[in-house]
């Protein structure tokens, strides 16, 4: 799955990559989350479009707010899901990314988180869906989902899942929605093994609240693999 992710690069350097005409300015973005408004870029009129909506999409045919939240479309059947399947025919998006976190279980401790990168540091985009929702008082509310996939060789023994991460070659094919969905369904596929690397950070980035640089900073794993002895044995603990 993808359930944190950020978003470092300047409003100008995502503007030169992904060529779209608005002129926004935002903050760099360290711990993104769900619920919270994310920028994605699609086609509107025939041209790339920046747009900020709510990540956690809301079917554009549900009668309320849906009790959880659908931050994620499995690969795998989104173009079967009711909730998912009109996004994915019909109103594709890119997500830009230039890092996502994915926490690894450990026996005898708590989980920890790995931030997900390019190795070369650069700029991404996940592949995305979104809806336009009407709500009650009549108000719209643009929503996203990040579509996921199985995970790749680095990513494995951290998490089973991934987001789609889209060759640059294949943005635009995406993002046309005359585009069969055959095709589409084709870029859905796990990103190269030599893409990404995993970084161990620290547990600060458990909370929403905590958003800044000092999040990227890599930890020491600790080895939690060897089954501690029962209390009466621990005085045949080895040295370290």
């Amino acid at each position: 799955m993808c359930g944190r992710y950020k978003l470092e690069p300047t409003p100008e350097e995502l503007r030169s990559l992904f060529l779209y005409g608005e002129h926004p300015n935002f903050p760099p973005r360290y711990n993104i989350a769900p619920t919270q408004p994310i920028p994605i870029v699609r086609l509107w009129n025939g041209s790339r479009n920046f747009h900020l909506v709510r990540w956690g999409l809301v079917p554009s045919w549900a009668k309320e707010m849906p009790k959880s939240v659908l931050i994620n479309a499995r690969a795998e059947t989104i173009n079967d899901k009711p909730s998912f399947r009109g996004g994915f025919r019909h109103r594709r998006c890119l997500v830009p990314a230039d890092g996502f976190y994915e926490w690894q279980a450990r026996r005898g401790a708590p989980k920890q988180p790995f931030l997900i990168r390019r190795r070369d540091r650069k700029i991404f985009a996940m592949a995305g869906i979104w809806e336009d929702w009407l709500t009650a008082d009549g108000s719209e509310l643009d929503s996203c989902a990040i579509v996921t996939t199985a995970a790749n060789e680095t990513l494995a023994p951290i998490h089973q899942r991934m987001p789609v991460i889209l060759e640059q070659s294949d943005w635009d094919t995406w993002l046309d929605v005359s585009t069969s969905t055959k095709a589409a369904r084709a870029l859905l596929k796990p990103a190269a093994n030599d893409l990404m690397e995993a970084i161990p950070i620290t547990t600060r980035v458990n909370k929403v609240s905590e958003d800044d640089a000092s999040l990227l900073e890599p930890v020491e794993l600790v080895d939690t693999s060897r089954k501690m002895p029962k209390e009466k044995d621990k005085d045949q603990l080895p040295l370290l």
